[in-house]
């Protein structure tokens, strides 16, 4: 049997230029926890916030990020995938390819513009454009304060589209007691939305384990 057969559905993560690099990092190492695939897209200017925010270093050529990203998550071999700015081959390039629910966290406002006004300049935009026009999840989690006009309406438009749009603004109501409580807010309501089974916090309602 193919190795890949042997992870659950794919999920694209894309992590752009907004701070709040940790979110997407998380994700990416819960859900291949949760044992499944993971495409990955990291634009420049992301790498650019990770060394800023972070102490990990991570190298930019697909194949080598890959590796970096697995040994990091603890995931199989193969069972995280990195695609390059322009890696037009990818399956998320094209709406006939691989099905995958996908999230651009953080999603920095210029990938928001982009997205919403159907520019496709490169990998993760063409990506986004094609989740929204096969009606697949596409879940956006902007980093901004405070929200401009142009931020909003761009939100708006893309909301009107089916798109989930979830701002990293993490609740109290769990009282948090480091970052990593924080970080793992955002990332539970993330995997809600994409209806992936989680024990990062209780559901509202739900006691505490």
């Amino acid at each position: 049997m193919n190795q890949a057969t042997t992870f659950k559905p794919p999920v694209t993560v894309a992590l752009t230029g907004a701070s709040g690099a940790q979110y997407g990092l998380r994700l990416i190492d819960v859900l291949a926890a949760a044992g499944h695939e993971v495409w990955v897209m990291i634009s420049k200017a992301a790498h650019m916030v990770i060394a800023t925010e972070t102490e990990i270093s991570l190298p930019a050529q697909p194949q080598r990020l890959a590796a970096a990203l697995v040994e990091r998550s603890g995931a199989q071999t193969g069972q995280i995938r990195c695609f390059g700015r322009e890696d037009w081959m990818a399956p998320v390039a094209s709406g006939s390819g691989s099905p995958s629910a996908m999230v651009i966290c953080p999603c920095s406002t210029g990938t928001l513009s982009s997205v919403a006004t159907g520019a496709s300049n490169n990998l993760i935009e063409r990506a986004a454009d094609v989740a929204i026009k096969e009606r697949r999840t596409l879940v956006m989690v902007p980093r901004e304060s405070p929200f401009s006009p142009i931020h909003l309406e761009h939100m708006l438009t893309l909301s009107r589209m089916g798109v989930v749009i979830l701002p990293a603004a993490p609740g109290f109501y769990h009282q948090p007691s480091c970052i990593e409580d924080l970080i793992d807010f955002i990332v539970a309501r993330i995997l809600n939305q994409l209806q992936i089974s989680h024990n990062l916090m209780p559901r509202w309602g739900e006691a505490s384990s």
